[in-house]
């Protein structure tokens, strides 16, 4: 997709596109066409990939049949990643959207969220991904995030990917398999992307559950202060997980009532909503757990901290004992009658030594030591 052949065959075009629902504007020479970030195009005319040159000559094919045989459901599906604007830009003249959808589009970095535009269909999703690591520090990244666009119209698909994570490759060709799904049209391809982005937080969410229950059991076993540090930083990655699932719930939930969603692919989408609320409340109850986890360690770890200060406090008092009477009589002044008596050391040692007996005998019998 990146030699300078497919370069011509995506920029040739004609001036205007026609179509019976929505005629594309003319391409202005100063956008680019998306040869660099482009991962895959075709058009699809009943459930079949159909060859053609280039993207343009792909929707006049699909327009041209969806007009000869009224009812169809060809379209165009257009892959990007990462794509730069004057790309974005170019496919916008073409498929005729709203420039603010391509604004989003290009800056990344939005709240999961469904427009409408007319006829047409933006939606933002979040990815989410779990990272491998060997062992869980205060610096391991554990989810990954990134964002997928979707512009859905009336016969095109345009999905621009950003982030190396969850790639929409296994989606296209388990369309491409099963005729029957493709044929669907736009919004099969919208519900196969939405339920294959939720299944990914199901199986985020679950290894997220596995790790929070192997933290668990160390906290109970022994804390120090590096496990408070892990707890401390997987709690940070389900507020990260949460911020990325928690908003699109309600787009979702409100999809199957938009007129642009056809009545036989509600179901569908009611499922994919129903899988998300599930996810919801599964990372909001691990990140529930997680609070509760920290807040355990937190309390052991002051409760070990507060045992280490009795103990070091008893052995002072215990030790302050000898230590004030050896400097009374370290002293050294002539009228101290005890020190010129034999029994005197012997006397002063033991009580020394009884009084420390006694001393260590009650700490010990309070738990301090």
């Amino acid at each position: 997709m990146r030699s300078s052949t497919i370069f011509r065959r995506i920029n040739r075009h004609p001036v205007s596109v026609h179509a019976a629902r929505q005629p594309a504007s003319p391409v202005r020479e100063s956008c680019v066409p998306p040869v660099d970030s482009i991962v895959e195009y075709g058009a699809y005319i009943n459930g079949k990939k159909i060859c053609s040159e280039g993207i343009v000559e792909s929707l006049e094919l699909v327009r041209a049949h969806n007009v000869a045989h009224d009812g169809a459901k060809a379209f165009v599906w257009v892959g990007l990643h990462e794509p730069e604007a004057p790309e974005v830009e170019w496919l916008a003249e073409v498929f005729g959207l709203h420039p603010l959808s391509v604004e989003d589009a290009v800056k990344a970095h939005q709240r999961p969220k469904i427009e409408r535009y007319g006829d047409s269909l933006f939606m933002v999703l979040k990815t989410v991904a779990y990272l491998d690591h060997n062992e869980l520090t205060a610096t391991s990244e554990i989810i990954a995030t990134g964002e997928i666009m979707v512009f859905l119209g009336a016969d095109f698909v345009v999905t621009v990917r950003h982030g190396r994570h969850c790639p929409l490759t296994e989606v296209r060709e388990k369309l491409e398999d099963k005729p029957k799904l493709m044929n669907r049209g736009p919004t099969g391809v919208l519900h196969a992307i939405s339920d294959h982005v939720v299944d990914r937080y199901l199986q985020v969410a679950d290894l997220m559950q596995l790790e929070l229950e192997e933290v668990e059991a160390t906290v109970f076993a022994d804390v120090s202060s590096r496990d408070i540090n892990r707890i401390y930083q997987l709690k940070r990655e389900m507020l990260e997980m949460k911020r990325a699932v928690t908003p699109l719930q309600p787009p979702m939930a409100s999809l199957p009532q938009r007129r642009v969603i056809p009545s036989e692919m509600r179901e569908y989408f009611r499922d994919v909503g129903d899988h998300l609320a599930r996810v919801c409340e599964q990372v909001e109850s691990s990140n529930e757990l997680a609070n509760s986890i920290l807040q355990a360690a937190l309390a052991r770890s002051n409760t070990l901290a507060n045992e280490d200060m009795r103990k070091i406090s008893s052995w002072v008092a215990i030790i302050s004992v000898p230590t004030m009477i050896a400097g009374i009589y370290g002293m050294n002044f002539d009228f101290m009658p005890e020190t010129k008596q034999v029994w005197g050391y012997p006397v002063v040692l033991a009580v020394m030594i009884t009084a420390c007996t006694f001393l260590y005998r009650g700490f010990r019998r309070n738990g301090w030591l």
